[in-house]
């Protein structure tokens, strides 16, 4: 499984930059990592866009996290300090990844994060523009300060839905989630929805009593059960 921008190619091999400017040419489901390639080959902003023709704005950003993995190889997980973990996590990286970039494991990873007190917070989809207060009952993790999340004491239930459908494994696996939900609520429990798809049934707002739009990550997982301390957690509906 792919815990970030990792390496797709051994770009060391005689014919890794031919193979690279191949895999530009055209549009990919590996083409973002490819992209990452090359700039750890050390081909510039202008070369890597004459072969894909993605806006540089988005060449800047994917060139900026391969910068940010440079400058932390070498670097021992005891040196990394509260600053520097707070920078990496607010540029999207797992656990997973930095972990495999310092050489330790996950958990020692997650354990220094957690020392260093940088963990998410999560907010609230503002579908009012700011124009208006509101309540909705969607939210998404950030590595800011306030958290908007409001947990209950309320005896409740996580559901773990299916994210992005795949070959084989679609829309009736969402269905088994939003009628999961349904009946809890029926029996009186609060629903706790984690899931990564808007064009599923079991993202719209009014099928969940919070729903936490993450991937269904064990990173992310665990930083929603951390907040919200469900009874239970459905799985196999996902």
């Amino acid at each position: 499984d792919k815990s970030g921008l990792d390496p797709i190619i051994d770009i060391s091999a005689d014919d890794a930059r031919g193979k690279i400017r191949s895999e530009l040419l055209s549009a990919g489901a590996d083409r973002i990592f490819y992209l990452a390639d090359a700039f750890r080959m050390g081909m510039t902003k202008k070369e890597v866009f004459d072969l894909s023709k993605i806006d540089p704005w988005f060449l800047a950003q994917v060139e900026d996290l391969i910068l940010s993995e440079e400058n932390i190889i070498g670097v021992s997980l005891k040196e990394v300090d509260s600053e520097l973990m707070l920078q990496l996590k607010q540029k999207g990286f797992s656990d997973k990844r930095l972990s495999q970039l310092l050489n330790c494991s996950e958990k020692a990873l997650k354990n220094k994060r957690e020392l260093l007190k940088v963990k998410p917070v999560f907010k609230r989809v503002d579908s009012c523009a700011a124009e208006f207060d509101t309540q909705t009952a969607y939210l998404y993790s950030t590595y800011q300060l306030e958290c908007e999340a409001n947990p209950t004491n309320n005896k409740k239930i996580m559901i773990l839905g299916g994210g992005p459908n795949r070959i084989g494994q679609g829309i009736e696996f969402d269905y088994c989630c939003v009628h999961a939900s349904l009946a809890l609520r029926k029996d009186g429990y609060e629903t706790i929805m984690v899931n990564c798809n808007p064009e599923t049934v079991s993202t719209d707002y009014d099928i969940s009593d919070r729903l936490y739009f993450e991937p269904l990550t064990l990173e992310d997982v665990l930083a929603v059960i951390e907040v919200e301390k469900p009874e239970g957690i459905i799985v196999h509906y996902g």
